[in-house]
């Protein structure tokens, strides 16, 4: 349930984002703040995600391709690898957000960057 309720904020940033024609190009949790709120009536504590760190976003056009090689290699989307890519490589990384939040490590592991970015292209990920 906490997942969804981290995961909902995180792509209704990311709908507002593209609706503006912004693509990120760099989501992970290290570019995210959370804000704390405050308990309500039953106890749940409410919590405020903010998107941070635009120093790879960019504006892009419908239908058109992004080409630059921009990204942290656990959240990269394989079509950014390819250098062919539009803004639906955010999405990609919530989705590896997502895989981090429900199982607590990212779904590509590897000792170096290069086998990483293999993985990741291939989609070769474990999961216990």
């Amino acid at each position: 349930h906490k997942a969804g309720y981290i995961l909902k904020q995180i792509l209704s940033a990311v709908a507002y984002m593209h609706e503006k024609n912004i693509v990120h190009r760099d989501l992970k949790p290290e570019n995210m703040l959370v804000e704390n709120k405050s308990k309500t009536k039953d106890g749940v504590e409410e919590i405020n995600i903010k998107i941070i760190d635009f120093g790879t976003c960019n504006f892009y056009k419908k239908n058109e391709n992004l080409s630059l090689k921009v990204g942290s290699p656990y959240y990269i989307a394989p079509e950014v690898l390819k250098k062919k890519y539009n803004e639906k490589s955010d999405i990609w990384s919530c989705g590896v957000i997502l895989y981090v939040l429900l199982v607590g490590y990212p779904p590509f592991i590897s000792n170096s960057t290069p086998e990483l970015l293999k993985k990741v292209e291939q989609g070769i990920y474990s999961l216990d």
